[in-house]
């Protein structure tokens, strides 16, 4: 039987990440050379084993904890030096730090012990700068043999990158065994209660590179939120420092900053997942998504090529540095790849939300063109078969075969488990087309270009044709299906996807209530979030990655949803379900988790492979305080509303520091719910809205 290749595990790997650089290594600390760890650069490993010992053995493992925004400290113990009691007397500090193009490391050796310590410090080294494909599809890079140079130097060069680590007063050892295992070792002697601090670095230089590490940074605000729930201060707090962790940038644009989407599989340019997450962040500013605009209108389609599924007018999907292959699947994807059917729309969602939020018109009329492309890719490629829907095909037999968020190859599927055929039309990208048409023609109009009143129709028509088409019976009542096969039948499973169509304008208020009484059944409501499938489907399963799993974004996208429709109840349950697996999670949510019920261990189970930190998991975190303060701004129609989740059941929340037209607002929400907001520029009017809770439809009711 032959061997199968396995996706190595990440769920207890410990990581470190300013990108384009990350590190992952075990809980005690030690980077060794199997699976995923090591350390990576703009997709490539260019560290593969880092193994610290005190006398040719491993220390114990005691603890860890971050260090600042991109490090983390372990403690060890060498119990085996010192004095000979109970009560451990040699300790190891160990604290790893990434940086744009390398780490540091500083190895802090301490002695309470009652007699002088001496030992001998060392750090083993491996390089293979494998391509982060070849680790994600289970495989291993060839060793590199090393090359010693100066005094406590050694260095690795291949592909046009070069790997240097140096020692401070360090012996390297680099010949006849170790030729690709170099070993760094210090000679330590303490005296009692005396300690000493070694250092070593790795520098990458790596000119081939596609993204960058920006200039400098942040591109957004600082809250200050005071919370009766403190776990949404702690998700937070945790979150911004991940993000940071997370910028990237253009290296022919430096200034123009993006979110890559997560460590470490996808630290870089993706399209649909930094579009997400600028988005979840714009009530920090709209920097980011100024940069992130930017980015991907530069490499915005201009002619069809079915090998790389530009289109003009079409979203780039992602980036790489070369061609991304996972023979075991068949997937090989062009450096530029522009397989996906939503980023296009996605990207004229963020630019008139920033601009509502207040993207200076000197900088949105600049993207106006881009936008027009955008929308001409909607209206005269997105719809090959001419049915007047959005759909989407792979032509190349080794693209990704769903092109939606949820792009893995089961991800569609029938109730009773079979896999739908392509074409496909995805319910939620329905909902991004409408949304895109009318955001679209509203920046027409406001900046005096033509074509607003098609857009408008062209909406118009597509809700039709969606109410007509969609909209199925199922065990809960009407829904809307996931899908639509290639005979343009009904894919009828329940999903999370319909959340997404909440707010995009698509769906009646009728409609609307009945898809909030769905979400809150306890088939998709009943884990830590919201499951992307409903138990009650044969294609369930708790760990599968887009059939059962819950993702921590498309939570946030549908309690943002909720909440802002005025579901509160159903609101509510989600954002407890995120905040309970972000308190699970140490407060940094990875990419997905299982779906199992909340009574079957009590705290969410981890999805083993799953990225972490991931850009769209930590700026759910600002979505879901946006949703608490119940901040909606309106910039150039003068108007600012404020409809908070926060309040009885919530609790009080304030945020300090928030953005709106680039002014500092503070926004208070009392334990009753009354809402007050100060810093909001003259401009603006204030129109609180605090309904009386919108009920959510009885399921099994069809919406009039």
């Amino acid at each position: 039987m032959s061997e199968r290749h396995l996706q190595p595990l990440l769920h207890e790997l410990v990581g470190a990440v300013h990108a384009p650089t990350s590190a992952l290594g075990d809980a005690a600390g030690q980077i060794r050379p199997n699976g995923v760890q090591g350390v990576f650069h703009a997709d490539a490993r260019v560290l593969s084993r880092a193994e610290l010992r005190i006398d040719d053995r491993e220390a114990e493992a005691l603890t860890r904890g971050p260090a600042g925004p991109h490090g983390v400290r372990f403690v060890s113990l060498a119990r085996w030096l010192g004095d000979p009691t109970p009560d451990p007397t040699v300790r190891i500090d160990r604290t790893r730090q990434a940086g744009p193009h390398g780490l540091t490391e500083e190895l802090v050796v301490s002695s309470t012990a009652s007699v002088p310590v001496r030992a001998t410090v060392s750090v083993d080294l491996g390089c293979d700068l494998a391509p982060i494909e070849l680790v994600k599809s289970g495989g291993t890079g060839s060793p590199l043999e090393a090359k010693a140079g100066e005094p406590g130097r050694v260095e690795w060069a291949a592909e046009g990158v070069t790997v240097t680590v140096t020692g401070e007063a360090a012996t390297v050892d680099a010949t006849g065994d170790r030729t690709t295992t170099p070993r760094l070792s210090w000679p330590v002697a303490l005296a009692p209660g005396e300690g000493v601090t070694l250092r070593w670095r790795l520098a990458v230089t790596d000119p081939k590179a596609v993204v960058a590490a920006p200039p400098a940074g942040p591109e957004w605000s600082a809250p200050e939120v005071r919370a009766d729930d403190r776990r949404l201060v702690r998700l937070l707090h945790r979150s911004l420092a991940d993000l940071r962790g997370l910028r990237l940038a253009d290296p022919a644009h430096p200034g123009d900053v993006f979110l890559g989407a997560g460590v470490p599989w996808f630290l870089t340019l993706f399209g649909r997942d930094s579009l997400w997450a600028a988005r979840m962040m714009l009530p920090l500013g709209t920097e980011l998504a100024a940069g992130t605009l930017r980015v991907l209108a530069r490499r915005q389609g201009t002619r069809v090529d079915p090998a790389t599924g530009e289109a003009p007018g079409k979203i780039l999907h992602e980036l790489r540095r070369h061609e991304f292959t996972l023979a075991d699947d068949g997937l090989r994807l062009p450096p530029a790849y522009y397989g996906t059917v939503d980023a296009t729309m996605l990207w004229v969602g963020l630019l008139h939300d920033a601009w509502r939020w207040g993207l200076p018109a000197e900088q949105v009329e600049p993207l106006l063109p881009h936008l027009e492309a955008a929308l001409g890719w909607l209206g005269e490629h997105a719809d090959a078969d001419g049915d007047g829907f959005v759909e989407y095909v792979d032509t190349t037999g080794h693209g990704l075969a769903n092109q939606g968020w949820k792009d893995s190859g089961d991800a569609v599927r029938f109730r009773d488990g079979r896999l739908a055929e392509p074409p496909i039309v995805l319910a939620e990208v329905q909902g991004y087309a409408y949304q895109a048409a009318v955001n679209g023609a509203d920046l027409l109009d406001a900046f005096g270009r033509p074509g607003g009143d098609r857009w408008r129709g062209y909406a118009d028509r597509l809700a039709e044709r969606f109410r007509g088409a969609f909209w199925v019976d199922g065990r809960y009542g009407p829904q809307p299906a996931l899908a639509l096969d290639r005979d343009k039948r009904p894919v009828d499973s329940l999903t999370s996807n319909i959340g997404h169509l909440l707010g995009t304008g698509l769906l009646s208020d009728a409609e609307s209530a009945q898809v909030a009484a769905l979400l809150s059944t306890e088939a998709l409501a009943g884990g830590f979030g919201l499951r992307t499938m409903s138990t009650d489907d044969a294609g369930f399963s708790p760990l599968s990655y887009h059939c059962g799993s819950i993702w921590a974004h498309d939570t946030a996208i549908v309690l943002g949803g909720l909440a802002r429709a005025g579901y509160r109840d159903a609101a509510l349950r989600l954002a407890d379900g995120l905040l309970g697996a972000a308190e699970a999670f140490d407060y940094r949510l990875p990419e997905l988790y299982g779906g199992d019920d909340r009574g079957t261990l009590g705290r969410p189970v981890p999805y083993p492979a799953a990225c972490r930190p991931q850009a769209w998991s930590a700026a759910a975190a600002v979505l879901l305080l946006q949703a608490g303060v119940g901040l909606y701004p309106d910039v150039p129609g003068g108007r600012v509303e404020l409809r908070p989740l926060a309040g009885p059941e919530l609790g009080a929340l304030a945020a300090d520091n928030l953005r709106v037209a680039g002014s500092p607002v503070t926004v208070e929400v009392d334990r009753t719910g009354h809402p007050t907001v100060t810093g909001l520029p003259t401009t603006l009017t204030v129109t609180p809205r605090i309904p009386t809770p919108r009920p959510a439809a009885d399921p099994t009711r069809s919406p009039a």
